[in-house]
């Protein structure tokens, strides 16, 4: 196939993307603090040739701290800065948010990561809406037109204080004693309503020019962002039918903006506990999520239209309730929740099916996992992925070692590296300061 797909990697807390992926055998307990334990993980997804981990970032304390770790990395720069100098080609995607940050530490700290990675840096710009980051700022969250333009602002500063030094500024001659060329390096003295800032960067391109612009947002002014300045965008759909039309959408919105639809990729999530069978793979999930299953049973019999009863757990659904069940048409996970409620699985493991999950979930073998993927891929719902698996000590290497294969034997997935940098990753073209089509 002359066309294949795309695979990052969720990188969060050092555990996985389950709850209770702190507390399963064999998995460092400490790990949320342990810098070597994140380069570890990351040279795995290297060895399956992923092209990028994506870091999100939540820069406020959630959850139940009493009994679970919190579900997002202590520092996205600084485990990054790490694992830059463990790895050598995987691409590195790291979230900063454009409400609370200025645009010129947003841009000496991207560069410099990619930089120091030898281009391998993307930004994940996206505003903050959450009123507990806010707080931490002493700030409250600004009014959504107001965040929007904001981060259109600061992802122009950023660009073009990236580009503030032409690509020949560094002379770096030794034996003439000629550092750079100061005629060469501009101040870019931009300001919008809400940010600004005079320029230049200190720091010189790197190997792909500069970073490349990702983007988690959603609703129509997300779709906007994305289709001027995104090269990736990283979804969060549950349903092939959601997929494929928020792919359109995105094409769409890069061809309004004077750009080549293929310039932008999509990667929809997907959560994976790969194992022998589909039996192994639930109890797989019941051991490290299980625990949260007794609070869940209520919404999914909400997701189903029924009462029900966390003592029911492991129970299968009753014929009767089968026959009055109904998805819930205000949550796109309801008709496959009751599409494997009436296979005849207990709650738990109708639970432990995620069907409650952010993303669509295999429990299974790593066939499931690929056919799910090539599903997708041909449907045109998606250009790649964005993995999540359960528990990172032993949850990437058996999706490497298991589904990467397969996808590689049916010609869907690259067997190397043909590039050094992310925007060669993505096949994503040059570009260097502002987007000119843009800035126009």
């Amino acid at each position: 196939m002359d066309r294949q797909m795309i695979i990052g990697m969720h990188f969060g807390n050092g555990y996985g993307s389950q709850p209770g992926a702190w507390r399963m055998p064999g998995v460092d307990p400490t790990g949320y603090t342990s810098f070597d334990n994140q380069v570890r993980y990351a040279q795995a997804a290297e060895r399956g040739k992923f092209q990028f981990l994506f870091v999100p970032d939540f820069p406020a304390l959630k959850g139940d701290i009493e009994t679970e770790a919190p579900q997002i990395t202590i520092d996205p720069m600084m485990t990054l800065a790490a694992v830059a100098r463990g790895t050598e080609r995987i691409g590195m995607v790291a979230t900063g948010s454009t409400t609370f940050n200025e645009p010129y530490n947003l841009a000496r700290q991207f560069k410099a990561l990619d930089l120091m990675s030898h281009g391998r840096a993307g930004w994940n710009a996206v505003p903050t809406s959450d009123p507990a980051i806010a707080a931490n700022y002493g700030r409250d969250v600004p009014r959504r037109a107001e965040k929007y333009q904001r981060l259109h602002e600061s992802i122009q500063i950023v660009q073009a204080l990236w580009g503030s030094w032409e690509q020949d500024a560094w002379v770096h001659d030794a034996s003439s004693g000629r550092f750079a060329d100061p005629a060469k390096i501009r101040p870019i003295n931009l300001r919008g309503q809400y940010v600004g800032s005079s320029g230049p960067l200190p720091l010189p391109p790197s190997e792909q020019g500069q970073p490349v612009i990702f983007q988690a947002g959603g609703g129509d002014q997300g779709m906007e962002v994305a289709g001027r300045y995104a090269s990736g965008v990283i979804g969060a759909v549950y349903t092939i039918e959601d997929a494929r039309a928020q792919r359109t959408a995105l094409r769409n919105a890069a061809e309004r903006a004077g750009r080549d639809p293929d310039e932008i990729k999509f990667f929809p999530g997907l959560m994976t506990t790969i194992a022998p069978d589909r039996r192994a793979g639930l109890d797989r999930r019941i051991a490290v999520s299980g625990h949260t299953f007794p609070q869940r049973v209520g919404y999914l019999g909400q997701m189903l239209g029924l009462r029900l009863d966390a003592n029911w757990l492991d129970e299968p659904l009753s014929q009767a309730l089968l026959a009055t069940a109904r998805p819930w048409p205000q949550d796109p996970r309801s008709a496959h929740a009751l599409k494997i409620a009436r296979e005849g699985w207990s709650l738990r493991d109708v639970l432990a099916h995620g069907v409650i999950d952010y993303h669509p979930v295999i429990a299974g073998p790593a066939d499931e996992a690929a056919d799910h993927m090539q599903a997708w891929f041909e449907a045109g719902a998606a250009d790649g992925f964005w993995i999540s698996p359960d528990v990172y000590e032993d949850g990437i290497d058996t999706f490497v070692d298991g589904v990467v294969p397969i996808l590689q034997e049916r010609g869907l997935f690259h067997r190397d590296y043909a590039g050094t940098t992310l925007r060669d990753h993505l096949d994503a073209p040059s570009q260097y300061g502002l987007d000119p089509r843009i800035a126009d």
